[in-house]
Protein backbone atom coordinates (compact mmCIF):
# COMPACT_ATOMS: atom_id res chain seq x y z
CA UNK A 1 0.00 0.00 0.00
CA UNK A 2 1.38 3.45 -1.41
CA UNK A 3 2.54 6.05 1.72
CA UNK A 4 2.80 9.42 1.90
CA UNK A 5 3.40 12.36 4.37
CA UNK A 6 0.60 13.34 5.84
CA UNK A 7 2.05 17.33 5.88
CA UNK A 8 3.79 18.85 8.88
CA UNK A 9 2.32 16.14 10.84
CA UNK A 10 5.06 13.72 9.57
CA UNK A 11 2.67 10.53 9.71
CA UNK A 12 3.60 7.96 7.19
CA UNK A 13 -0.06 7.34 5.82
CA UNK A 14 -1.51 5.24 3.57
CA UNK A 15 -2.78 7.07 0.16
CA UNK A 16 -6.01 4.89 0.64
CA UNK A 17 -7.72 5.51 3.79
CA UNK A 18 -11.19 4.52 5.82
CA UNK A 19 -14.08 6.23 6.35
CA UNK A 20 -15.73 4.64 9.33
CA UNK A 21 -18.73 6.58 8.68
CA UNK A 22 -20.26 3.27 6.94
CA UNK A 23 -20.38 1.49 10.17
CA UNK A 24 -22.86 4.01 12.37
CA UNK A 25 -25.95 1.73 11.74
CA UNK A 26 -28.95 2.88 11.11
CA UNK A 27 -29.78 5.78 13.30
CA UNK A 28 -27.50 8.68 12.19
CA UNK A 29 -28.07 9.49 9.06
CA UNK A 30 -30.64 6.72 7.90
CA UNK A 31 -27.90 4.69 8.09
CA UNK A 32 -27.52 0.73 7.09
CA UNK A 33 -28.12 -1.96 9.92
CA UNK A 34 -24.47 -3.12 11.11
CA UNK A 35 -23.77 -6.42 13.05
CA UNK A 36 -21.36 -6.74 15.63
CA UNK A 37 -19.74 -9.47 13.25
CA UNK A 38 -19.71 -6.85 9.99
CA UNK A 39 -18.18 -4.37 11.44
CA UNK A 40 -15.25 -6.69 13.29
CA UNK A 41 -14.82 -8.60 9.94
CA UNK A 42 -14.57 -4.85 8.14
CA UNK A 43 -12.37 -2.73 10.41
CA UNK A 44 -9.90 -5.61 10.75
CA UNK A 45 -9.62 -6.53 6.64
CA UNK A 46 -8.92 -2.80 6.57
CA UNK A 47 -6.03 -3.23 8.59
CA UNK A 48 -5.04 -6.58 7.35
CA UNK A 49 -4.90 -4.74 3.69
CA UNK A 50 -2.21 -2.66 5.03
CA UNK A 51 -4.32 0.69 5.32
CA UNK A 52 -3.63 2.21 8.25
CA UNK A 53 -5.16 5.62 8.72
CA UNK A 54 -9.11 5.29 10.02
CA UNK A 55 -11.13 8.20 9.97
CA UNK A 56 -14.72 8.92 11.83
CA UNK A 57 -16.47 11.18 14.28
CA UNK A 58 -18.43 12.05 17.73
CA UNK A 59 -21.63 11.86 15.44
CA UNK A 60 -21.12 8.83 13.50
CA UNK A 61 -23.53 6.75 15.40
CA UNK A 62 -21.73 3.97 16.51
CA UNK A 63 -18.47 4.16 14.55
CA UNK A 64 -16.27 5.29 17.27
CA UNK A 65 -17.56 2.44 19.89
CA UNK A 66 -17.06 -0.29 17.11
CA UNK A 67 -13.81 0.80 16.53
CA UNK A 68 -12.22 0.40 19.77
CA UNK A 69 -14.25 -2.62 20.92
CA UNK A 70 -12.56 -4.30 17.56
CA UNK A 71 -9.45 -2.64 16.89
CA UNK A 72 -8.50 -1.12 20.27
CA UNK A 73 -6.07 -4.26 20.73
CA UNK A 74 -4.50 -3.32 17.52
CA UNK A 75 -3.65 0.67 18.29
CA UNK A 76 -0.56 0.70 17.38
CA UNK A 77 -1.12 -0.28 13.71
CA UNK A 78 -3.03 2.56 12.75
CA UNK A 79 -3.43 6.29 13.05
CA UNK A 80 -6.64 7.62 14.40
CA UNK A 81 -8.63 10.67 13.40
CA UNK A 82 -11.74 12.16 14.45
CA UNK A 83 -13.91 15.44 14.84
CA UNK A 84 -15.79 17.34 17.24
CA UNK A 85 -17.91 20.07 17.34
CA UNK A 86 -20.98 17.70 17.53
CA UNK A 87 -23.95 15.96 19.66
CA UNK A 88 -26.17 13.22 19.51
CA UNK A 89 -29.82 13.88 20.47
CA UNK A 90 -32.61 10.90 20.93
CA UNK A 91 -35.42 11.53 18.99
CA UNK A 92 -36.82 7.75 19.45
CA UNK A 93 -36.05 6.19 16.38
CA UNK A 94 -33.29 8.23 15.25
CA UNK A 95 -30.46 10.31 16.36
CA UNK A 96 -30.00 13.96 15.57
CA UNK A 97 -27.03 15.23 15.37
CA UNK A 98 -26.81 19.25 15.96
CA UNK A 99 -23.22 21.37 16.32
CA UNK A 100 -22.41 22.85 19.25
CA UNK A 101 -19.37 25.20 18.74
CA UNK A 102 -18.51 25.66 22.49
CA UNK A 103 -15.52 25.06 24.39
CA UNK A 104 -17.22 22.63 26.71
CA UNK A 105 -18.67 20.49 24.18
CA UNK A 106 -15.69 20.17 22.56
CA UNK A 107 -14.06 18.84 25.58
CA UNK A 108 -16.70 16.45 26.02
CA UNK A 109 -16.56 15.47 22.26
CA UNK A 110 -13.23 14.54 23.03
CA UNK A 111 -13.41 12.36 26.45
CA UNK A 112 -16.31 10.47 25.00
CA UNK A 113 -14.62 9.76 21.80
CA UNK A 114 -11.44 8.28 23.79
CA UNK A 115 -13.89 6.23 26.24
CA UNK A 116 -15.37 4.74 22.86
CA UNK A 117 -12.05 4.31 21.38
CA UNK A 118 -10.73 2.89 24.05
CA UNK A 119 -7.36 4.83 23.85
CA UNK A 120 -5.50 7.60 25.68
CA UNK A 121 -5.50 9.79 22.54
CA UNK A 122 -6.35 10.35 18.83
CA UNK A 123 -3.49 11.63 16.32
CA UNK A 124 -5.66 13.93 14.77
CA UNK A 125 -8.52 15.79 16.30
CA UNK A 126 -10.88 18.39 14.04
CA UNK A 127 -13.66 21.12 13.69
CA UNK A 128 -16.76 19.43 12.02
CA UNK A 129 -17.27 21.77 9.99
CA UNK A 130 -18.23 25.48 11.87
CA UNK A 131 -18.52 28.25 9.88
CA UNK A 132 -15.52 30.95 10.37
CA UNK A 133 -18.12 32.83 12.36
CA UNK A 134 -18.48 30.25 14.59
CA UNK A 135 -15.22 29.12 14.61
CA UNK A 136 -13.89 32.72 15.76
CA UNK A 137 -17.34 33.06 18.45
CA UNK A 138 -16.01 30.13 19.61
CA UNK A 139 -12.26 30.55 20.06
CA UNK A 140 -12.19 27.00 18.57
CA UNK A 141 -8.79 26.89 17.28
CA UNK A 142 -7.70 28.12 20.91
CA UNK A 143 -9.63 25.02 22.19
CA UNK A 144 -8.13 22.48 19.97
CA UNK A 145 -4.50 23.59 20.97
CA UNK A 146 -5.55 23.36 24.42
CA UNK A 147 -6.95 19.58 23.53
CA UNK A 148 -3.65 18.86 21.92
CA UNK A 149 -1.48 20.67 24.98
CA UNK A 150 -3.24 17.76 27.45
CA UNK A 151 -1.35 15.07 25.27
CA UNK A 152 -4.82 13.91 24.33
CA UNK A 153 -4.56 15.12 20.47
CA UNK A 154 -1.07 14.50 18.37
CA UNK A 155 -2.61 17.15 15.67
CA UNK A 156 -5.10 19.06 15.05
CA UNK A 157 -7.47 19.59 11.81
CA UNK A 158 -10.68 21.00 10.04
CA UNK A 159 -13.17 19.41 7.84
CA UNK A 160 -14.55 22.31 5.47
CA UNK A 161 -15.71 23.38 2.14
CA UNK A 162 -16.18 26.58 0.52
CA UNK A 163 -16.55 29.24 0.81
CA UNK A 164 -14.96 28.66 4.49
CA UNK A 165 -12.04 26.72 3.58
CA UNK A 166 -9.57 29.55 2.15
CA UNK A 167 -9.93 31.57 5.23
CA UNK A 168 -9.02 28.96 7.11
CA UNK A 169 -6.10 28.06 5.07
CA UNK A 170 -5.39 31.46 5.49
CA UNK A 171 -4.63 31.36 9.25
CA UNK A 172 -2.48 28.30 8.54
CA UNK A 173 -3.44 27.50 12.64
CA UNK A 174 -4.35 23.34 11.35
CA UNK A 175 -2.15 20.48 10.71
CA UNK A 176 -5.14 18.95 7.90
CA UNK A 177 -7.58 20.16 5.66
CA UNK A 178 -10.01 17.21 4.73
CA UNK A 179 -11.72 18.19 1.74
CA UNK A 180 -14.75 16.72 -0.66
CA UNK A 181 -13.26 16.30 -3.82
CA UNK A 182 -13.75 13.47 -6.88
CA UNK A 183 -14.11 13.81 -10.65
CA UNK A 184 -17.76 14.83 -10.10
CA UNK A 185 -16.82 17.41 -7.34
CA UNK A 186 -14.39 19.29 -8.54
CA UNK A 187 -15.11 22.66 -6.80
CA UNK A 188 -11.78 22.93 -3.86
CA UNK A 189 -9.48 21.30 -7.17
CA UNK A 190 -6.78 23.87 -6.38
CA UNK A 191 -8.11 24.63 -2.93
CA UNK A 192 -6.00 21.15 -2.13
CA UNK A 193 -2.83 22.59 -3.88
CA UNK A 194 -3.51 25.75 -1.44
CA UNK A 195 -3.93 23.72 1.79
CA UNK A 196 -0.87 21.74 0.79
CA UNK A 197 1.33 24.90 -0.01
CA UNK A 198 1.20 25.99 3.69
CA UNK A 199 2.49 22.47 4.95
CA UNK A 200 -0.70 20.63 6.38
CA UNK A 201 -1.62 17.23 5.18
CA UNK A 202 -4.71 16.64 2.85
CA UNK A 203 -7.68 14.02 3.58
CA UNK A 204 -9.77 13.94 0.95
CA UNK A 205 -13.39 12.43 1.34
CA UNK A 206 -16.24 11.73 -0.76
CA UNK A 207 -13.15 10.48 -3.29
CA UNK A 208 -15.19 7.64 -5.51
CA UNK A 209 -18.42 10.25 -5.38
CA UNK A 210 -19.74 8.46 -2.25
CA UNK A 211 -20.80 5.51 -5.12
CA UNK A 212 -23.18 5.24 -8.20
CA UNK A 213 -27.06 6.42 -7.62
CA UNK A 214 -28.93 2.76 -6.37
CA UNK A 215 -26.07 1.28 -5.22
CA UNK A 216 -24.41 4.45 -3.30
CA UNK A 217 -24.89 7.68 -1.90
CA UNK A 218 -24.09 9.41 -4.87
CA UNK A 219 -26.14 11.66 -6.39
CA UNK A 220 -27.97 11.30 -9.58
CA UNK A 221 -27.12 14.66 -10.75
CA UNK A 222 -23.47 14.97 -9.91
CA UNK A 223 -23.14 11.64 -11.67
CA UNK A 224 -24.40 13.10 -14.91
CA UNK A 225 -21.37 14.43 -15.12
CA UNK A 226 -19.81 11.24 -15.87
CA UNK A 227 -21.90 10.64 -18.61
CA UNK A 228 -21.75 13.81 -20.54
CA UNK A 229 -17.83 13.65 -20.12
CA UNK A 230 -18.25 9.94 -21.75
CA UNK A 231 -15.59 8.98 -19.45
CA UNK A 232 -16.57 5.54 -19.73
CA UNK A 233 -14.38 5.56 -23.17
CA UNK A 234 -11.31 6.22 -20.33
CA UNK A 235 -11.88 3.28 -18.71
CA UNK A 236 -9.10 0.67 -18.83
CA UNK A 237 -10.02 -3.17 -19.95
CA UNK A 238 -12.06 -4.73 -16.59
CA UNK A 239 -11.98 -1.30 -14.39
CA UNK A 240 -14.91 -0.16 -13.36
CA UNK A 241 -16.16 3.31 -12.57
CA UNK A 242 -15.55 3.31 -8.83
CA UNK A 243 -11.85 2.03 -9.86
CA UNK A 244 -11.54 5.06 -12.29
CA UNK A 245 -12.77 7.62 -9.92
CA UNK A 246 -10.53 6.25 -7.15
CA UNK A 247 -7.44 6.74 -8.97
CA UNK A 248 -8.74 10.38 -10.69
CA UNK A 249 -8.47 11.32 -6.85
CA UNK A 250 -5.17 8.95 -6.04
CA UNK A 251 -3.51 11.40 -8.72
CA UNK A 252 -3.68 14.56 -7.43
CA UNK A 253 -0.47 15.91 -6.96
CA UNK A 254 -1.09 17.12 -3.39
CA UNK A 255 -3.20 14.57 -1.60
CA UNK A 256 -1.97 13.15 1.10
CA UNK A 257 -5.14 10.67 1.48
CA UNK A 258 -8.38 9.53 0.91
CA UNK A 259 -10.88 8.28 2.81
CA UNK A 260 -13.29 5.64 1.39
CA UNK A 261 -15.94 4.05 3.27
CA UNK A 262 -17.61 0.82 3.02
CA UNK A 263 -18.82 -2.54 4.92
CA UNK A 264 -18.81 -4.81 2.18
CA UNK A 265 -15.21 -6.47 2.63
CA UNK A 266 -15.83 -7.00 -1.18
CA UNK A 267 -15.78 -3.60 -1.87
CA UNK A 268 -12.68 -2.76 0.48
CA UNK A 269 -10.80 -5.37 -1.86
CA UNK A 270 -11.75 -3.79 -4.89
CA UNK A 271 -10.69 -0.20 -3.73
CA UNK A 272 -7.49 -1.60 -2.17
CA UNK A 273 -7.14 -3.66 -6.14
CA UNK A 274 -7.80 -0.59 -7.88
CA UNK A 275 -5.61 2.20 -5.41
CA UNK A 276 -2.58 -0.46 -6.02
CA UNK A 277 -2.85 0.36 -9.70
CA UNK A 278 -1.80 4.28 -8.93
CA UNK A 279 -2.09 7.28 -10.56
CA UNK A 280 -3.92 7.27 -13.55
CA UNK A 281 -1.77 7.71 -17.02
CA UNK A 282 -1.39 11.52 -17.55
CA UNK A 283 -2.52 12.35 -20.67
CA UNK A 284 -5.31 10.29 -19.18
CA UNK A 285 -5.66 12.58 -16.50
CA UNK A 286 -5.75 15.69 -18.55
CA UNK A 287 -8.27 13.92 -21.30
CA UNK A 288 -10.52 13.56 -18.05
CA UNK A 289 -9.91 16.65 -16.66
CA UNK A 290 -10.77 18.42 -20.19
CA UNK A 291 -13.81 16.70 -20.53
CA UNK A 292 -15.14 16.82 -17.54
CA UNK A 293 -14.37 20.63 -18.20
CA UNK A 294 -16.59 20.95 -21.33
CA UNK A 295 -19.68 19.63 -19.65
CA UNK A 296 -19.27 22.06 -16.36
CA UNK A 297 -18.05 20.48 -13.87
CA UNK A 298 -14.43 22.71 -13.19
CA UNK A 299 -13.07 23.58 -10.33
CA UNK A 300 -14.56 27.22 -9.16
CA UNK A 301 -11.27 28.96 -7.80
CA UNK A 302 -8.16 29.49 -10.21
CA UNK A 303 -5.14 27.59 -9.61
CA UNK A 304 -2.55 28.64 -6.92
CA UNK A 305 0.42 28.00 -9.91
CA UNK A 306 0.62 26.88 -13.27
CA UNK A 307 -0.58 23.40 -14.64
CA UNK A 308 -1.52 20.99 -12.22
CA UNK A 309 -1.42 17.82 -14.35
CA UNK A 310 1.13 15.35 -13.02
CA UNK A 311 4.15 14.49 -15.16
CA UNK A 312 4.55 10.72 -14.36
Amino acid sequence: MEKTVLGRTGLQVTKLSYGAMEIRGPRVWSGRPVADEEAERILNEVLDAGINFIDTSYDYGRSEELIGKFLSHRRESFYLATKCGCTLVDRGDHDETPHVWTRDNLLHNIETSLRRLKTDYVDLLQLHGPTVQQAEEGQLIDVLKEIQASGKVRWIGISSYLPHLSDYIATGAFDTYQVPYSALERAHEHLIDEAAATGAGTIIRGGVGQGEPGAGRGLADRWAHWEAAKLDELLEEGESRTGFMLRFTLTHPNLSTTIVGTKNPEHLRENVRFAAKGKLPADVYAEAKRRLGAVGCAPLTPPLSGTDVPTE
